[in-house]
């Protein structure tokens, strides 16, 4: 027997029904231990008790004989009684006063029953006890309608006209990035907001460029409309977050006449449980995970900050991945840490590294079977980032493949020494970089002429990831946008449920 208090509102603010004072019944035909109470009922009801009824399945059911219309029997057709009853089980007796169920006894137990109804001969001919069955009202079919009857959402309902395409219309209103969207009705966001434990009225960042307060629920909007799964909510919520962290300034990012875009890079086990592609064509299209959860940044990040191309979003040329650039690390497969826990998160723990990149571009080298060779031939190729006589200002992703990560694993090298030999060969004597230098305007200006020798990145300017097939000699590396106080840093955090 449990004390049980339930009172729900319904969304639009009305007081909810009060239930008569007495005793409440909730069963449905098709529940043997419901049946089985049948002659129970008709002894609470001879013996003087107000008894309720309400059925669940079966307007019929159960048959009793009313004395001084003692017993009320009625159809909950809709379920939405047994809904704001909380009803878990049937049969569940309830103890209705002042309108409100305050205790309960779930199934048939004679012992409970009894002391509910001060009858203490009830049910003499019955089995001690019974377990019930599931109410219907649970059941996911049933579930979802009842819920959102009772489901505020604290974001503005738009309604379409009758003759109005529902997909033409998100094109017309400006809310995709070119493609087709999934309309974000309530049941869509109602499922998107299960994927979470946080609040949907939370408050998850400000959007830049135009300052709007994002919270839980404009997330689920737009990853509905990006496609996503539920379960990616937790992801595209922390890539939120990272966006709007001050260091990865994406105001200035969404701004930029550059080609950048976040580049979303997800470590630990969140990514096998989402079936994240971290393997073949990791940085490419047909994994679902990767290209929405990428797709949901994007789009939240445009539709709630307003950073739209054309207006906010001045980029020259852009590249493909400003609609969604998202792919998890190989882990299992890599030679050294996560990227996640070279950034200081946890062994065991799930994270996004947010990075301002423009698209990969190829690195091929089918020859090298020694650290060193290989790590000249990457050097080589992470000089022409931005351009190669440009220096300090850009950092970048270096994406190695499973073939090239074998060379450095089987010479026993880690990150950090890889990290350090590329630092080392990235150093430039100042003549060959500037200004005018070789024949090319573009450089570094005069007053570094006497310098030391210049190195590409900063020393924290070059991340290293391990993704991509198995087979392939190729590796890519992804070019940053500017760095320091008036670009962006790469930001890493921790993904919670």
């Amino acid at each position: 027997m449990q004390n049980t208090h339930q009172q729900s509102s319904a969304a639009d603010g009305t007081p909810p029904r009060r239930e008569p004072d007495g005793l409440l019944l909730v069963v449905k035909h098709d529940c043997p231990t419901c049946q089985l109470v049948v002659p129970a009922l008709q002894e609470m009801i001879d013996g003087g008790l107000k008894l309720t009824v309400l059925s669940q399945d079966d307007p019929a059911f159960p048959q009793l004989s009313d004395v001084d219309g003692r017993c009320g029997q009625s159809f909950d057709s809709s379920l939405e009684r047994s809904h704001r009853l909380k009803t878990e089980i049937v049969p569940t007796l309830y103890v209705i006063h002042d309108g409100v169920a305050t205790e309960c006894a779930i199934g048939w137990n004679r012992a409970e029953w009894r002391q509910l109804t001060n009858l203490d001969d009830l049910g003499a001919s019955l089995p001690e006890s019974r377990p019930g069955c599931g109410s219907l009202n649970l059941e996911p079919a049933h579930l979802e309608r009842l819920e959102l009857q009772t489901k505020e959402f604290a974001s503005r309902r738009i309604e379409l006209g009758d003759q109005e395409d529902e997909f033409e219309a998100a094109f017309a209103r400006g809310w995709t990035d070119g493609l087709p969207v999934v309309p974000p009705t309530p049941e869509r966001v109602y499922r998107m907001l299960r994927g979470t434990d946080r609040a949907p009225t939370e408050l998850v960042a400000k959007i830049a460029p135009d300052h709007v307060d994002c919270t839980v629920e404009k997330v689920a909007i737009n990853a509905v409309m990006a496609g996503c799964l539920p379960e990616y909510l937790p992801v595209v919520l922390t890539a939120v977050e990272a966006a709007c962290d001050p260091v990865f300034n994406w105001h200035g990012l969404a701004a930029t006449t550059y080609f950048s875009g976040p580049v979303v890079m997800v470590n630990g086990p969140i990514a096998e449980k989402l079936g994240m592609n971290s393997g073949i064509n990791a940085l490419g299209q047909g994994n679902r995970a990767n290209m929405t959860i990428g797709r949901a940044l994007n789009l939240t990040l445009r539709n709630v900050g307003g950073a739209r191309p054309g207006e906010i979003d001045r980029a020259t040329l852009g590249n493909p991945g400003k609609l969604s650039f998202c792919f998890a690390e190989n882990e299992e497969q890599s030679p050294w840490p996560s990227l996640a826990q070279s950034r200081g998160i946890a062994v065991g723990d799930s994270a996004v590294t947010l990075f301002a990149g423009e698209g990969p571009r190829g690195l091929i080298d089918q020859l090298s079977r020694e650290p060193e060779s290989l790590s000249t031939s990457f050097a080589m190729t992470l000089k022409t980032v931005a351009h190669p006589k440009l220096i300090l200002g850009f950092d970048a992703v270096l994406v190695v493949s499973p073939e090239h990560a074998r060379v450095f694993k089987e010479a026993g090298w880690s990150r950090s020494d890889l990290t350090s030999r590329l630092h080392s060969l990235l150093t430039s004597p100042p003549k060959e970089l500037l200004r005018g230098a070789g024949g090319c305007a573009e450089g570094v200006p005069a007053a570094l002429a006497e310098a030391d020798a210049l190195p590409k990145f900063k020393p924290d300017g070059l991340l290293i990831v391990h993704a991509g097939g198995q087979a392939g000699l190729f590796s890519a590396i992804i070019g940053g946008w500017v760095n320091g106080d008036i670009g962006s840093t790469p930001v890493t955090k921790r993904i919670v449920q």
